[in-house]
């Protein structure tokens, strides 16, 4: 550390530094650093990384990130920066751990500063934390120039990245024939396949690029399937990629079925797409599947349908050009054919096949036709939840369907909400074992399982609005108590009744808040009759007690308020009981409405003054009474 700056100069240095190398400012930070002592504060200050804007960099990090060529000049010929730092940096919205100052001037297209990186010594092959290179960064762009210049100066072309994709999947992809050219000039390996089994083929067919997808056959790419056992042809069908499909089904090696099924395919997918639905083109295409079928009237190839599914209104598959003309003008006909197909042909486990399904759906929604709706959702969701897909955006999109049912008078049905609270209960049980295998993404999904905890209790509440019978209240108890048993807890200790007692619980606010809010009395009276623990503490110490004597509107919702004390208080709630700050219920209560109901009910048990006298007196116990006493004097 150099003795004529302090400590306060120094990080104000840093400061000033790294803004002149993100603004371009050259000359200042040759001023600022020249006459510095290069080994302490010179390297310390090139070295610190300031975080803005979710970026983690250091100033020559950020000067090759924003392309400052002259910044980039001076820090490495000047004052010798290190060009193997590592930062994060932010690209289209992504953060990219891990990145070096060349991987961010490939990524970012500044053909200049990579020259002198690399001129410098930088590693050209030097990968971020998900393995990419400077390499795979310049194809994503499609920056032809640099890719030449990199491969020139022997950067790898077959180092892919943590999920195997390469820098001619990446290519493909994006659709850079030249750079995809190139990089098959240079050697790059045409037949690997990613970790979902697709190869350069398969992404280049996926997003309609035929020229190169024609570029690839030329160079005998091998056809493969990929791991949903989709062969290219068949991945382009899927994503209605027409031109594809007329290009590899002309092939001389393309079998029969082969032509069928994507023809098929690409028809079924026209009649349920969001963002290409086109009854006209959909029909052409199942017919020309179907003439195809016939084409040889001594080898007629017929389908092999699945069973009728109820959701698709029992719908079974046209056979012949007879029936497929029969309902060419009936568009509920069509759109059921389309989503029996794709099934068919995609496989039940295929997570693509639910989309159309949820569309189709919401279609009906918006028409009113919430039946229709609810049962293809039904469908979508236990199709994803039988192959262990996540179902999380199912389940907040039910409870919003549901809600909007209830505020417009039109009920759900029981049954169908208890369906889906039951397995929204599965999937919170999967989100917990996700969380034990997966402890990279730990922080993503966390939010998923507290957003489905979420759900689950808006589905209870609207349960509770259909006016169940008493045999439906007692299913909607047992599946209530296998919740509890999974005893679910959000980061800060909250339990289902914590929930229900906190008015700061949050509510959806796409149709679920019309008929949602908390604190709800219902839901904590159901959650007791159900076994919730009354007296359980979150990691503050406060029972669900000390949350609702805070609610802050007693007068115009007393209701509620009301409700939830008794409902807690005759299950057994201690008023007691201190929160780490030592206070009971009746210190943190906000409203003399809850203090007179804390007064009128407040009967102190023998127990409760014993343990508290033991507290009081700081007798020993820990050891000498069961360990459940134990927890029980603590409280006090």
């Amino acid at each position: 550390m150099s003795s004529k700056l302090s400590l306060f100069e120094i990080e104000l240095l840093k400061t000033k530094v790294f803004q002149a190398a993100r603004d371009g400012r050259a000359i200042s930070i040759f001023s600022m650093l020249w006459n510095l002592d290069r080994e302490t504060v010179v390297n310390e200050v090139l070295n610190h990384h300031t975080s803005e804007q979710g970026q983690w960099t250091t100033p020559l990090i950020i000067a090759a990130r924003n392309g400052q060529d002259k910044v980039v000049l001076i820090l490495l010929s000047n004052f010798n920066a290190n060009v193997e730092q590592t930062g994060t940096v932010k690209f289209d919205g992504f953060s990219i751990e891990g990145a070096t100052p060349l991987w961010c001037a490939a990524g970012a297209g500044h053909h200049n500063i990579v020259k002198m990186l690399i001129e410098h010594g930088a590693n050209v092959n030097h990968t971020t934390a998900t393995n990419s290179t400077p390499l795979r960064a310049a194809c994503f762009d499609g920056r032809l120039d640099i890719v030449k210049y990199l491969i020139e100066n022997k950067a790898d072309v077959s180092i892919a990245n943590r999920y195997k994709n390469t820098c001619l999947m990446i290519s493909c992809y994006k659709g850079h024939k030249d750079v995809v050219q190139f990089l098959l000039d240079s050697g790059a390996p045409m037949d690997e396949r990613a970790l979902c089994g697709a190869t350069a083929l398969h992404f280049s067919a996926e997003c309609g690029h035929v020229d190169i997808v024609k570029l690839l056959v030329e160079h005998a790419a091998q056809i493969v399937n990929n791991n949903s056992g989709l062969s290219p042809l068949m991945v382009a069908a899927e994503c209605i990629e027409v031109a594809v499909v007329e290009y590899l089904t002309s092939a001389q090696d393309c079998c029969l079925q082969s032509k069928i099924d994507a023809y098929e395919l690409l028809g079924a997918s026209f009649a349920n797409d969001k963002e290409q639905y086109d009854l006209e083109k959909a029909y052409l295409f199942l017919h020309k599947g179907m003439v195809e079928r016939y084409k040889d009237p001594k080898r007629v190839l017929l389908k092999s349908v699945l069973p009728p599914v109820s959701a698709y209104e029992n719908h079974v598959e046209c056979q012949t050009l007879e029936e497929l003309e029969r309902i060419q003008l009936i568009p509920g006909a069509l759109h059921m054919e389309g989503l029996a197909v794709r099934e068919r042909i995609l496989g039940s486990d295929n997570q693509e096949v639910a989309h159309p399904v949820i569309y189709r759906g919401a279609v009906f929604a918006d028409s009113g036709s919430f039946d229709r709706c609810i049962a293809l959702w039904l469908h979508a969701m236990q199709l994803r939840q039988n192959v262990k897909r996540s179902i999380s955006k199912d389940l907040l999109r039910f409870a919003q369907v549901f809600s909007q049912m209830v505020h417009l008078g039109n009920l759900p049905v029981f049954e169908s909400v208890l369906e889906v609270f039951e397995r929204g209960t599965v999937e919170l049980k999967n989100d917990r074992e996700r969380l034990k295998n997966s402890p990279d993404d730990n922080e993503n999904l966390q939010e998923i399982y507290e957003e489905n905890f979420h759900t689950l209790l808006y589905l209870l509440i609207i349960a509770t609005k259909l006016k169940p019978s008493v045999h439906q209240i007692t299913e909607v108890c047992r599946a209530v108590y296998k919740l509890l048993q999974q005893h679910p807890k959000l980061r800060n200790g909250y339990t289902p009744l914590h929930m229900a007692t906190a008015s700061g619980t949050i509510v959806d606010d796409f149709h679920v808040n019309d008929v949602v809010s908390f604190p709800n009395g219902n839901l904590c009276k159901l959650l007791l009759d159900c076994g919730a623990e009354v007296n359980a503490r979150d990691k503050l110490g406060n029972t669900s007690l000390h949350l609702i004597v805070q609610y802050i509107h007693p007068i115009n919702d007393f209701e509620n308020l009301h409700t939830c004390m008794m409902a807690l208080l005759k299950a057994g709630a201690h008023l007691d009981i201190r929160n780490n700050d030592g206070k009971t219920a009746s210190d943190v209560a906000t409203t003399i409405v809850a203090e007179a109901i804390i007064r009128k009910n407040n009967v102190i048990s023998l127990k409760c003054i014993a343990a508290r006298s033991v507290k009081q007196a700081g007798v020993p116990y820990k050891g000498f009474i069961p360990r459940a006493l134990e927890d029980f004097v603590l409280m006090h």
